[in-house]
């Protein structure tokens, strides 16, 4: 069958069925290539090898504001999910009794730097997900005029629960609130035009969906809100003029460049840019929706087969994630036996199999998950 993302990019398929991109997602091998020039350029010339990629940085930041409908000004390339929220948890003007609002079931990179405002003096609240799903309703429900912020994961890491961006930025609007989101575990998989949904701020890690290497992430932000915050980190090269060193008395440079801090991660910034091109050029509404129809034969073929699916699934809920789980089998024992037996790569943990297929996954391989599942329940 032909899928939006060649698979013949992709070498993982010679070996599994990787149905696990919510974990870690796999390079393609065009930014393979693009990497192992720049590890020889380093190894061949130190400085004079490695100075081309430094003068792309703007390049690199354009591909990923241009992907997600931004400025490449209004992009820093940092470490990692939690260095934007950090970003802005310590950058906001926070004063005593100000309150911001999250849910109970966050990925700790997006509650950590959250939570950590309480030494503040910051009332962090938790939206109580098992009472019900962070919509548009129930956050106008929650807000108070003291409500500076909310911070949401556009899809959540256990169960693949997709939240209406759009819908939670404008009420979050009406009542004055920021609405920043981590987009880690949906980006890549499904597109996102920031200017149309009307969030604040995005950052994600590249190491998933955007199929790049760990340890590279983004943060993208309205420039209004960018010139709000105080820079809680900077370094070197924060400064306008980060060549001039002993002129410590200058300002920030006045793109978001300035939140990177010290020397990034030259082949982090590759990696993130050059498989968002292979994403980019494959399409991403036609990757959303081969992903969608891949987890949704996954959902069909489990209830076929007695398997119990945990996610919640509907017209604008459903994500590339899909957790379930076998009645009367552990997860954990299930998930294993799947991965070294059948070659089928999931996360498995006490609460389910998780079950993450990208662009380049083929319905077969979601069939052979769905016949392993079937044998192994035959035999319980």
């Amino acid at each position: 069958m032909t899928t939006p993302l060649s698979r013949s990019e992709f070498a993982v398929t010679q070996t599994y069925a990787y149905l696990n991109h919510a974990a870690v997602g796999v390079l393609p091998q065009r930014t393979k290539r693009a990497l192992d020039a720049f590890v020889e350029a380093h190894a061949e010339g130190g400085v004079m090898g490695v100075y081309p990629y430094e003068n792309r940085m703007p390049e690199f930041r354009e591909t990923v504001g241009r992907y997600i409908g931004g400025r490449g000004e209004d992009v820093a390339i940092l470490r990692n999910t939690g260095d934007g929220a950090n970003a802005i948890a310590g950058g906001l003007d926070w004063r005593d009794g100000d309150e911001m609002l999250l849910c109970d079931d966050e990925f700790p990179s997006n509650a950590v730097p959250w939570l950590a405002l309480r030494d503040r003096g910051v009332n962090v609240r938790l939206f109580s997900t098992t009472r019900g799903r962070l919509t548009p309703e129930a956050l106008r429900g929650v807000l108070t005029p003291r409500t500076r912020l909310v911070a949401v994961s556009w899809v959540g890491f256990h169960d693949g629960y997709r939240h209406d961006l759009a819908g939670l930025a404008e009420v979050a609007h009406a009542n004055g609130t920021l609405l920043v989101a981590d987009v880690m575990q949906a980006l890549g998989g499904l597109p996102l035009d920031v200017a149309a949904c009307g969030i604040d701020a995005a950052y994600a890690g590249g190491a998933k969906w955007l199929l790049a290497l760990q340890g590279v992430s983004f943060l993208w932000m309205r420039a209004a809100l960018r010139d709000r915050l105080t820079l809680a980190a900077p370094g070197w090269r924060s400064a306008a003029d980060m060549w001039d060193f002993l002129n410590y008395d200058q300002g920030w440079v006045a793109d978001a460049s300035r939140f990177e801090g010290g020397t990034p991660n030259f082949i982090g910034a590759l990696s993130l840019a050059e498989s968002i091109e292979v994403i980019r050029e494959a399409g991403p509404e036609k990757i959303a929706a081969h992903v969608l129809a891949l987890t949704d034969r996954l959902c069909e073929g489990l209830a076929s087969v007695g398997a119990e699916v945990k996610s919640e699934r509907g017209e604008g809920t459903s994500s590339g994630i899909v957790t379930f789980v076998v009645p009367g089998r552990d997860p954990v024992q299930l998930g294993r036996a799947i991965q070294h037996e059948d070659r089928i790569v999931t996360t498995w943990r006490p609460n389910g199999i998780r079950v993450a297929p990208h662009g380049y996954n083929a319905f077969e391989e979601i069939d052979r998950l769905v016949d392993a599942v079937a044998r192994r329940t035959a035999k319980g």
